[in-house]
């Protein structure tokens, strides 16, 4: 289901196909169906695992993401609900002697980039979430996805653009997902809060921890991290690397928005994904040490 802003520019295609999906995910139980193998546990090396998710890149099928699970010691694709059987054997193809590495696992939905963490912003004619506010020395500024950021300007805190935030400073995407703008209203308290949770520090976190999420269409919700360094291709040429892959659940207007520890740790924010926070999803974040990293900025 693709989800289109609350306000769609007109004449602009591309920036309504970018900035067009939330958190459509529709994530029910995963069937994950193994590849073939004499053995069912092959131990594959880190050269050819590499090879065999550099083929995944290769085939370039939207709605596939993957990334390397220690466990298996096999690259997990996950693919959503339009990818076919015969775009699966394309995949395996591309692969070629290294297809046994790759595992395919299947979720509802399609992948989109999710627009609309915690509090709702506004450009001129959509709406994200608010990740992380940020500083460098005395000058403030906050985190949000780049795929919100990319053609933005100016930055509202209310739909009727009466209490302007501040400006882009900043804007990566596809490849990274972050974006960063600067407050020129001085008037704006500025929390350095995410969910009501003091975020004092970013890092990384491990497959299997537990996370919370907020943004400005469902709120807080917890899940777990399922994968790190995930590369998600969203279609279109609109492909991200090094992502944090979640079963954590979003809707449209929840891009943008922050992923962190119940202990406030900062760890990504919301880029996109499948499902819904009925049925459940999976959900991918940009790193937000990348982000502070590329612009010189901290949490505070």
């Amino acid at each position: 289901m693709r989800i289109k802003r609350t306000t769609p520019r007109s004449g602009i295609a591309r920036r309504v196909r970018l900035i067009a999906v939330t958190t459509g995910l529709v994530a029910a139980a995963a069937v994950t169906i193994p590849t073939s193998s004499a053995s069912g546990a092959e131990p594959f090396t880190a050269s050819e695992l590499k090879s065999a998710g550099a083929s995944v890149l290769k085939a370039d099928v939207p709605g596939t993401a993957w990334a390397v699970d220690a466990k298996t010691n096999k690259v997990v694709v996950t693919v959503d609900s339009t990818v076919s059987a015969t775009e699966i054997a394309e995949i395996r193809a591309t692969a070629a002697d290294n297809a046994g590495a790759l595992q395919i696992k299947h979720v509802p939905g399609k992948f989109n980039k999710l627009i609309q963490g915690g509090d709702a912003i506004y450009a001129s004619s959509w709406r994200c979430s608010l990740g992380f506010n940020v500083r460098s020395g005395t000058t403030y500024y906050f985190l949000t996805a780049g795929h919100c950021t990319d053609g933005a300007g100016t930055w509202w805190s209310n739909s009727t653009h009466t209490t302007t935030l501040g400006t882009t400073a900043g804007s990566s995407f596809p490849t990274n997902d972050y974006g960063l703008v600067r407050y020129t209203n001085t008037t704006v308290a500025k929390a350095g809060t995410a969910g009501g949770v003091d975020i004092t520090s970013a890092g990384t976190p491990a497959v299997g921890a537990t996370v919370y999420r907020d943004g400005s269409t469902t709120g807080t919700h917890s899940g777990r991290v399922s994968a790190l360094n995930a590369t998600v291709n969203y279609g279109g040429g609109d492909i991200v690397y090094g992502m944090i892959q979640t079963n954590v659940c979003a809707e449209p207007g929840d891009s943008g928005g922050s992923l962190y520890s119940s202990s406030g740790i900062a760890y990504g924010l919301t880029s996109g994904g499948s499902g819904n926070c009925t049925s459940g999803g999976t959900t991918f974040f940009q790193p937000v040490v990348e982000a502070l990293s590329a612009y010189g900025v901290s949490v505070f």
